[in-house]
């Protein structure tokens, strides 16, 4: 029981630390996510239209991307093509990773980023593939045979990958989107093909939008540091200008930068403490002067020495 109880210890504190800032953004964000369902009945028309007899041809018109393709005409195409399922696997496949990663997304990063990071993972493979074709089978790692350029290319797989490894460094899941980059390794080992190639690619890109937004932030977190060591310099500089104003003008002792009152050499002193004894004023008593009798100015005169 013990045993069992400190393994159940140490993989909470795991979860928690891989998983808690998720969680605690779903929660912050939670609401009906309305882009998610908005794409997940877009996919589901899309499916029944495009395996009607007359739905086959407009789904393919509008959604369809090959790399042979014109590039105009593919980029015009590529946003619906994120919510066209393939042809060759099961649709609700597509709608549970809609469904999961893009609610996910959009509960913690808004539909508008959503979509935005969901576009930039599809175009990357889009734009992958004419690479790919156009260096040919003869290039090892990147290249694609030239029947690959009518490969129809459609699905969420990209835009899917692309979301997961975002929120994973967005959020610190770094074991989450470690085995998520591996999984993807591991697929175009065994089966290299435009698929498998497109999630890398889709994973490249990401990782590059990610990089750029990672150096904004400590950019301008550098920034704040510096400006607020600035702002205590200033502080620093006016409370200079206050003491050496009070020390050389307006009589009142003068203080150092900690705020304490600087010594004053005619009381702190021996020697300011035996100089700071006044002068006699002729006309007063003193210990060293005594009157005469009959002097009628009231001065004084020094003792004989007898």
């Amino acid at each position: 029981m013990v045993v069992r109880g400190a393994v159940v210890n140490v993989v909470g504190r795991w979860v928690r630390g891989e998983w808690g800032a998720l969680w605690l953004a779903v929660r912050r964000g939670w609401a009906v996510p309305v882009m998610t369902v908005a794409a997940v009945c877009t996919t589901s028309v899309l499916q029944a239209v495009q395996n009607l007899d007359w739905g086959y041809q407009v789904v393919q018109d509008l959604g369809a991307v090959r790399a042979a393709d014109p590039l105009p005409l593919a980029l015009a195409r590529t946003p619906l093509s994120l919510f066209v399922p393939a042809l060759d696997l099961p649709v609700w496949g597509a709608l549970a990773q809609i469904l999961l990663v893009f609610g996910v997304a959009e509960l913690c990063l808004g539909w508008a980023r959503t979509l935005a990071v969901a576009y930039a993972a599809t175009l990357a493979g889009t734009l992958y593939a004419r690479v790919g074709v156009a260096l040919g089978p003869d290039v090892p790692v990147l290249g694609l045979p030239a029947s690959d350029a009518h490969t129809v290319d459609t699905g969420p797989s990209a835009a899917v990958v692309g979301l997961a490894v975002y929120l994973a460094w967005r959020y610190r899941a770094y074991a989450t989107g470690a085995v998520v980059v591996l999984a993807m390794l591991v697929e175009v080992a065994i089966k290299p093909n435009l698929a498998g190639k497109e999630h890398v690619a889709a994973i490249v890109a990401v990782a590059g939008v990610a990089g750029v937004g990672e150096w904004r932030r400590r950019r301008a977190e550098g920034r704040r540091r510096d400006d607020g060591a600035g702002r205590r310099d200033d502080r620093a500089g006016r409370r200079d200008d206050r003491a050496g104003r009070r020390g050389s003008g307006d009589g009142r002792p003068s203080r150092d930068p900690d705020g304490a009152a600087a010594p004053d050499d005619t009381t702190g002193s021996p020697a300011g403490r035996a100089g700071s004894r006044p002068e006699p004023v002729p006309g007063h008593f003193d210990d060293r002067f005594r009157s005469v009798p009959g002097r009628s100015d009231g001065g004084a005169h020094r003792p004989s020495a007898d």
